[in-house]
């Protein structure tokens, strides 16, 4: 059968090293993973993990050692950062076990989550859903994804972005509420998760808006640096 309109692409993350590429199936996004964001967000407590979703092609890949570069969406006037752990796929599954989550990673990669706050926080107050805020286009910029097995520290790594120079965000994954394990094992309850799917892992406190021409540079101890520009 042929085709009536072009196929779209699938959208790739370069991989550390410069050779390969990671094509991305879907990207899930976990809310308030850590304390004290949940607390600044008006939160508290260990609540039962909650997820949404972006498109796949909300993906801003930026090569190692590259600059990337993320247009001002429209319709806002509060586009906040939210620095994560982003965490590739490498082999699906349903209902995978905490013991055995980790089997299922194929690499780390430092990401941000950009959010049009003040349009989710309207949706909100609606209650209805919130996917304007949180799925447009280059709302999931991401750095090169380093394989798994090159960082075994990660899951008590140092995250860290600046903005301008000036530190806003900084923690540990260590931090997290619920784990990468557990994260990996709650969303293949609710998802077949298949090779290709990117899961941002939730953002320490400190989120706060940007504005064209600021720059941010994000760190996670042991992967390769997102440095972005807002225009």
């Amino acid at each position: 059968m042929k085709d009536v309109i072009p196929a779209p692409q699938v959208p790739r993350v370069p991989v550390t090293g410069g050779a390969s590429v990671f094509p991305v199936h879907r990207i899930y996004c976990v809310g308030r993973n850590y304390v004290e964001h949940a607390i600044e967000m008006g939160h508290s407590g260990r609540e039962p993990p909650f997820f949404f979703m972006k498109p796949a092609d909300a993906v801003l890949p930026v090569g190692e050692g590259d600059a990337g570069a993320m247009p001002y969406p429209p319709l806002t006037a509060n586009l906040h950062h939210e620095l994560e752990l982003v965490v590739a796929i490498g082999k699906g599954g349903r209902d995978i076990a905490p013991a055995d989550a980790l089997d299922h990673v194929w690499g780390y990669a430092v990401g941000l989550d950009m959010t049009r706050r003040d349009l989710q926080n309207d949706m909100k107050k609606q209650g209805r859903p919130w996917c304007i805020g949180k799925g447009f286009e280059a709302s999931a910029p991401i750095g090169a994804i380093t394989p798994a097995a090159a960082v075994p520290g990660i899951h008590d790594a140092a995250i860290e972005l600046w903005v301008n120079g000036q530190p806003r965000q900084g923690s540990r994954t260590g931090k997290l509420i619920w784990s990468v394990a557990e994260v990996i094992s709650h969303l293949s309850a609710a998802w077949t998760l298949a090779p290709g799917d990117l899961i941002y892992s939730g953002t320490p406190e400190g989120v706060a808006a940007v504005v064209r021409g600021d720059l941010l540079e994000a760190r996670i101890e042991g992967l390769s640096p997102l440095k972005l520009s807002i225009v």
